[in-house]
């Protein structure tokens, strides 16, 4: 498996589905980033700032969204997509 970038390019919308993709695996440390931050209780706002690299002070919409579905997704991954990451699946999407 190749190393993912260290800062990749954030979606408006994560990944979603049943199947590990290749934005999952690119965004694997994003996701536990949004999983520490989420566990201690930070600001989504300060959240998205410093882990999604957005600005939710002029995209407020918009960033609230990616959050949502990022945070929803690395929740995902910690209950279904590490399976298929043990089994060194991901599909092309």
């Amino acid at each position: 498996m190749q190393t993912p970038p260290l800062d990749p390019d954030i979606a408006d919308i994560a990944a979603s589905g049943i199947v590990l993709t290749s934005y999952d695996k690119e965004h694997l440390a994003t996701y536990l980033r949004l999983l520490d931050a989420h566990a201690e209780g930070a600001d989504w706002r300060e959240v998205a700032r410093v882990v999604l690299q957005l600005d939710p002070e002029h995209e407020s919409d918009r960033v609230r969204k990616a959050f949502d579905s990022h945070l929803a997704r690395a929740k995902w991954m910690t209950e279904h997509g590490y399976r298929h990451l043990l089994r060194g699946g991901a599909s092309a999407a």
